[in-house]
């Protein structure tokens, strides 16, 4: 159970519902720099670095306000939330997560059979040694996913700094250049926009990290935060691509290039532990979200909460059926193939109705008197 408000630390008001929003973004988006490269690179240098800028601002903006009409209408779970923001209407947003939960589980699964494969093993280990350890941290439920996040947020953004400092001592000359050479910057805006949006699923995802809010100013803070502590590491990665524009665009695996022009074996083995924790921090905070979702209910009918077993249980029945049955019969494909008007959908039934119908009733209730809806 997450502890109550009254007891959170700043370290929870503040920094972990942005480090858990980091965590689904980066395993679930630019873990590997191809995202990096479609939606920022076509804008040169200085205009994909705007796009990102805009991106990150759009992100804080969304996640204040998500983490705000969380902590009015005491919804902690996407399930309460969306009930509280859509009214019946809320079932429309569930269609959309199922979809994109069997598309990014299923995305993240074969990433991490690929890691596994890359030092030699079966790839089917590193997808299954993924879905395990999921599992076994979902199944704990809040206090363990919110260490996850913690320890894993420590490792990501020593490896990304580490990334940013090996780039800048290497390629810092040609990252230079690159930057003052004039080229069309056409596009930024709609990239940015485009990208903030892809990844807004995020900010629902990660609504049981708000429990910890005391206040509205707690929320806007934390909201605040969330879209440059996503944003940084990925800036950073940005940074190193420029300098091997315009032809890093074409790279089918960006990281893949540039850790093949930094040549150091060492690192390329870190970076690798770097991105199999990005991809548990996506796949736990997803599963996590719909443990909260079910409890909700179980709790509401039952009066108890979930146990470790049912948690787990459901861990991994989604689990091994986006990763295996959702790849087998390809049901990955076909919802790929829909995955720009999934995004679509986010913002029709998250982002448009809390940005209007949601901001207006947190800017209607007076901060002292935020309670359940």
């Amino acid at each position: 159970m997450t502890a109550s408000p009254a007891a959170s630390t700043r370290f929870q008001r503040f920094l972990l519902p942005g480090l858990a929003f980091k965590g689904v973004v980066i395993g679930g988006g630019y873990a590997t720099g191809r995202e990096l490269a479609e939606f920022f690179v076509p804008s040169g240098p200085q205009g994909g670095l705007w796009g990102m800028v805009l991106a990150m601002a759009i992100w804080s903006a969304v996640c204040a306000a998500t983490f705000a009409f969380a902590h009015l209408t005491r919804s902690y779970d996407y399930r309460s939330f969306f009930q509280r923001l859509l009214g019946p209407g809320w079932i429309a947003f569930e269609i959309v997560y199922v979809l994109l939960l069997v598309l990014i589980l299923a995305v993240i699964g074969a990433a991490a059979g690929e890691i596994g494969a890359s030092f030699g093993a079966p790839t089917i280990v590193g997808t299954l040694i993924l879905a395990g350890t999921i599992a076994a941290v979902a199944s704990f439920g809040t206090g363990s996913v919110e260490r996850l996040f913690k320890y894993a947020s420590m490792l990501l953004y020593l490896v990304y700094a580490l990334f940013v400092v090996i780039g800048l001592s290497l390629f810092g000359d040609r990252i230079a250049d690159n930057l003052a050479t004039p080229v069309p910057s056409d596009g930024w805006a709609i990239g940015g926009v485009a990208y903030a949006g892809y990844n807004l699923i995020a900010a629902a995802v990660v609504l049981p990290m708000a429990a910890h809010l005391t206040s509205r100013r707690d929320a806007l803070i934390a909201g605040a935060i969330a879209g440059p502590l996503a944003m940084l590491p990925a800036l950073g990665f940005f940074l190193c691509m420029i300098a091997f524009y315009p032809a890093i665009g074409d790279e089918t695996l960006p990281s893949g290039f540039l850790l093949d022009q930094m040549n150091i074996p060492a690192f390329r083995i870190a970076f690798q532990a770097m991105i199999f924790a990005a991809l548990l921090e996506t796949g736990t905070g997803i599963v996590h979200a719909v443990n909260e979702r079910v409890s909700g209910v179980w709790q509401a009918k039952r009066g108890v909460a979930l146990g470790t077993r049912a948690r787990a249980a459901i861990a991994l029945a989604l689990l091994l059926g986006c990763i295996f049955v959702a790849s087998r019969f390809g049901l990955v494909a076909l919802i790929g193939s829909g995955y720009r008007l999934l995004a679509f959908a986010i913002l029709a039934v998250f982002v448009l109705p809390l940005m209007t119908l949601g901001v207006a009733r947190i800017l209607r209730a007076r901060p002292e008197v935020e309670i359940s809806a």
